[in-house]
């Protein structure tokens, strides 16, 4: 089977705790349809973990606007761990998350009013288009942005899922070749270097950066990809040579405080295994067989880009869509890369959360 991948299936966010997170992001991002709460040990991701296998805690939410979702995480077995330094903007990992709205101008007024601890005033990104940035409860940053596709428009908050993230480079020309030629972010939206308006307020980001903004020019074939909707990356290098980039992770495991890792649905993994090994980005992590995930199922594997940052690859084998109706796809009877009929999908909103 060729390679498919529909979009970003789920961001990972490391928490101290798992239920408090879950609930601010559905009071604020509209992030209120639970897919899975799975408590159980992670004994496959040794080389991230010291060695040890551990237990852990996670919670993949959705919102019924598209994008992708937030997996909120927390050890249950060890206290999970911060950075011992504060990260800036151009550190190598995933810097941001970026979610979506219908109108920025509205959620930045919103999370305004309700009191959010905003950086940054509302200004125009390179490309022309409002945007601002905004910690969660525990310091983690999100680029709020304009929505490129929406799968339902009427929901009750101005935002949608994840529709990409900001990462950290040290080289960005050598990260191309993962995220164009892999991942197939094609097209280049932006590539400046200068120092920018709207990044400040964020720490760190009052430096020169180069900053290139990736979009796929073709739409995602596969089972979620009209959920999912389009995305973007934006790079980001810091070019003041008075600073020198730290990676975000050093001296942690995998699952610690802070956004994890950056997770894309994908179907025909071992295709995309031979061309991530092909291209000097081999398997790290491969659950090789399908893995249980409580009401979920699948094979996930991981990849490293070139600073070392965590991109995984879920291939959906079972996935509940209406667990209280006993709705449950099977996604190795169908044609990959056709897309889920949108009443199916729609079946998600049973899973909403009350608040």
């Amino acid at each position: 089977m060729e390679k498919i991948i529909s979009g970003i299936q789920q961001i990972g966010i490391g928490n101290p705790n798992v239920l408090e997170a879950t609930d601010w992001y559905r009071e604020y991002f509209g992030m209120d349809i639970k897919v899975f709460d799975d408590a159980a040990t992670a004994d496959l991701m040794l080389p991230y973990t010291g060695g040890k296998p551990h237990d852990r805690r996670a919670i993949l939410t959705l919102s019924m606007r598209g994008g992708g979702g937030f997996e909120i995480w927390q050890y249950t077995s060890r206290t999970p761990v911060a950075p011992d330094f504060e990260v800036q903007l151009g550190d190598l990992g995933i810097n941001c998350c970026k979610i979506k709205s219908v109108d920025v101008e509205e959620t930045y007024e919103q999370f305004n009013m309700a009191g959010l601890d905003v950086l940054t005033s509302l200004k125009e990104n390179p490309a022309g288009d409002l945007n601002f940035f905004v910690k969660d409860l525990n310091g983690n940053i999100f680029n709020v942005v304009k929505g490129l596709g929406w799968f339902k428009k009427n929901e009750r908050k101005t935002t949608g899922g994840v529709s990409g993230a900001v990462i950290g480079s040290s080289d960005i020309d050598k990260s191309f070749s993962l995220y164009q030629d892999i991942l197939g972010y094609d097209e280049v939206v932006y590539d400046v270097s200068d120092t920018f308006d709207d990044l400040e307020g964020i720490a760190g980001g009052d430096l020169k950066f180069r900053r290139v903004l990736l979009r796929h020019s073709k739409l995602r074939d596969g089972g979620f990809s009209n959920l999912f909707g389009p995305t973007e990356i934006e790079l980001v290098q810091v070019l003041d040579k008075r600073r020198t980039p730290k990676k975000i992770f050093e001296n942690r495991y995998w699952g610690d405080l802070g956004f994890i890792h950056l997770c894309f649905d994908v179907q025909g993994m071992d295709a995309l295994k031979e061309e991530c090994e092909t291209k000097g980005f081999p398997f790290t992590v491969d659950s090789a067989n399908s893995f249980d995930m409580g009401d979920a199922a699948g094979r996930f594997t991981y990849i490293e880009d070139p600073d070392g940052t965590w991109i995984e690859f879920v291939e959906t084998h079972k996935v509940p869509v209406a667990k209280k109706l006993g709705l449950f796809i099977d996604m190795t009877k169908r044609d990959p890369k056709k897309p889920l009929p949108n009443w199916m999908l729609r079946a998600f909103s049973i899973n909403r959360m009350k608040g």
